[in-house]
């Protein structure tokens, strides 16, 4: 075989190879973009998690758009105030204060509490099992499934199932807002860390519906209302809702629930303080015998 034959495929393929490299290359410095130097300097000061809780595609994402104006040097937050304070050097700006929040799952409803209209035996995954009839096998139609699709959404071991009810651990949560996106029942809300008042139900259903299917549901009954001296609680589609504008977190509307539906830890621990005490006062109270009958 004739060498020609085949250096003259060879060198013709490599010289348009450099022909077109050298093309790209070119077109490459012409039509380039420069990119701000600012965004790779706010993309450090932000955590890295990617968890998408600004609402941007990762830390790159929300980098480029606090650059360009159209999010807040403090729209992270899983950062929080020191990843806005560090964006805010570096923007020239001034962070405004923003208050840490926490997911709150509004749902009580354990399995000691609450009803079941059937056996779930499908897949755990709450999307899937909200599809079938009465959207579960809870007998609640808004409550807590319990087969963990927040927990797997969670990146930070922030939430967790306990007897059949998600719970949020607020030391970990950063506010992503993943695990409500996943919740296919929005139960579950963001709220101020710093407010201990919070509603534990998510039912819509008329107060003899919600005994039916929970001990623990709001019967839209409003004395949490009517005791409310802030206006800050209001029953609304037979839900109390609880403004956090006006609410100062005093407690009297977890006092005065007669289904503990409101939770506030110290209300909490003083009825079970109070409890306790009038079991214990019981279980020491003399016993009338027959021979006091006799003597009556």
């Amino acid at each position: 075989m004739d060498i020609n034959s085949i250096l003259f495929p060879v060198l013709s393929i490599g010289g348009l190879g450099l022909v077109f490299g050298a093309g790209l290359g070119y077109a490459g410095k012409v039509f380039a973009v420069e990119e701000d130097p600012r965004i790779g300097e706010v993309t450090d000061c932000l955590p890295g998690a990617n968890c998408g809780g600004c609402g941007y595609p990762g830390c790159g994402g929300l980098a480029a758009a606090i650059v360009a104006g159209t999010a807040p040097v403090n729209a992270c937050p899983v950062g929080g105030a020191k990843s806005a304070l560090a964006v805010s050097e570096v923007m020239g700006v001034v962070a405004e204060e923003k208050e840490r929040e926490v997911a709150f799952v509004k749902c009580h409803g354990t399995c000691d509490v609450s009803a079941s209209k059937y056996t779930y035996a499908g897949i755990d995954d709450c999307g899937m099992a909200s599809q079938l009839a009465g959207g579960g096998a809870k007998g609640c139609s808004f409550g807590c499934l319990g087969l963990g699709s927040c927990v797997k959404a969670c990146a930070f071991d922030a939430i967790h199932i306990e007897n059949g009810v998600a719970v949020v651990d607020d030391e970990k949560c950063v506010s992503c807002g993943k695990c409500a996106k996943a919740c296919p029942k929005d139960l579950i809300i963001m709220v101020p860390a710093s407010k201990n008042t919070r509603v534990a139900c998510n039912s819509k259903d008329a107060g003899k519906v919600v005994m039916s299917n929970c001990s623990v549901g709001c019967i839209s009954c409003k004395i949490c209302e009517k005791n409310c001296k802030f206006d800050a609680i209001h029953v609304i589609d037979n839900i109390a809702v609880i403004d956090y504008t006006k609410c100062k977190d005093c407690g009297v509307c977890a006092m005065k629930c007669p289904k503990n539906v409101i939770e506030n830890p110290k209300i909490k621990a003083m009825k079970e303080k109070k409890a306790a005490e009038a079991a214990e006062a019981a279980k020491n109270a003399p016993k009338e015998t027959e021979e006091t009958k006799t003597e009556e």
